[in-house]
């Protein structure tokens, strides 16, 4: 409906445009191109863009990427005759309409490429995905790669705890043949991204642990490792990742975010970067202000007193609170070091 009222449209602009210059009045009328995002099914148009599973070739979404163009072209396509200015107004009501339907998306998941990694005994394509801030610059990315199996893990555990959410959720089936054909394979990139910005949507999904650990706690398990072996330089890299994905993610107040710090705090300082070491026991002590007890406070406060007489920095608050633990009865002699609880910490 709204492709023909857009074509009626063009017609009248260079019927008119006709009359006033006759020798470009075919150029005005290409001030207004037809827009695929320009259509009558403006539902669909939402449900296409806001997540949900869909195949596209890139034709597609070239045309996609030119409607955003079209509501200011459109607005400059106006009418002196009566019959064009309504026209012109009906389009630009159904643009705002389609264009408020559309749910904001803080988060955008996007595949940046897909390669095929052969095994001994397995075959598989592995999707790196970069995780982005919508209108944001990120200097430096949160990435993670992840194979098919991965999301049909993830997608089989949120079905058996969050069934009634889940059961709008499209999931890319399994292929018997040509599972590392091109096609297939950039098929099943955009599905993924769908499929995690339609799981991201949704406020229990998106807070669950399984949808959280599904991208940061497979990097916490390699870091822990590394750090484990003395590793600190590839761990560092690890942790960084993490923090950066839990960051992306805003979970930033829990106890996997405190290890990460904890995991930061550890590399640099073995690697003798001491500020940067200092300034993640601060961001942790931050974090812990209004805790009264938790098993990393007293590691962290410990860590904070030698580094910041290391790099010269005020130590008198920490040594306070380390002053008000002892009071309290906490055992600080006792206390494992923040390497020490982050080779011990379990995670599964």
């Amino acid at each position: 409906m709204a492709a023909r009222i857009l074509h009626r449209l063009r017609h009248a602009l260079a019927g008119e445009g006709g009359r006033e210059e006759p020798a470009g009045g075919g150029g005005e009328a290409e001030d207004c191109p037809e827009s695929s995002e320009l259509e009558d099914d403006t539902e669909g148009l939402s449900t296409r863009l806001s997540g949900t599973l869909s195949f596209t070739s890139h034709e597609d979404e070239e045309e996609e990427e030119e409607g955003d163009g079209a509501s200011e072209e459109l607005e400059e396509c106006q009418s002196p005759r009566p019959g064009g200015s309504l026209l012109t107004r009906q389009l630009q009501e159904l643009w705002r309409r389609s264009r408020g339907s559309l749910a904001p998306q803080r988060l955008l998941f996007e595949v940046t490429s897909a390669s095929v990694v052969s095994e001994r005994s397995s075959k598989y394509v592995l999707y790196t995905i970069y995780l982005i801030r919508s209108g944001q610059f990120d200097k430096a990315p949160a990435t993670i790669a992840r194979r098919y199996s991965d999301f049909e893990q993830l997608n089989r555990r949120l079905r058996c705890r969050f069934s009634c959410n889940m059961a709008s959720v499209a999931f890319p089936r399994k292929r018997l043949r040509r599972n590392f054909t091109a096609e297939t394979i950039a098929k099943r990139s955009r599905a993924f991204e769908q499929f995690l910005s339609h799981l991201h949507s949704i406020d229990e999904i998106r807070r669950s642990p399984e949808f959280l650990e599904f991208f940061f706690l497979p990097d916490l398990q390699a870091a822990q490792r590394l750090t484990c072996t003395g590793m600190y330089r590839e761990a560092l890299a690890t942790w960084a990742n993490a923090y950066r994905l839990q960051d992306r993610l805003g979970v930033c107040s829990s106890g996997r975010f405190l290890l990460t710090l904890a995991g930061l705090a550890v590399c640099h300082q073995e690697l003798d970067q001491l500020s940067e070491a200092h300034g993640c026991c601060e961001q942790a002590l931050q974090l812990l202000e209004a805790q009264g007890s938790h098993p990393l406070l007293g590691p962290f406060l410990q860590a904070h007193v030698h580094l910041a007489w290391k790099v010269g920095k005020d130590k008198r608050r920490s040594e306070a609170r380390l002053q008000d633990l002892r009071e309290a009865g906490l055992p600080l002699q006792q206390q494992p070091s923040l390497k020490e609880c982050l080779i011990k910490e379990p995670l599964e």
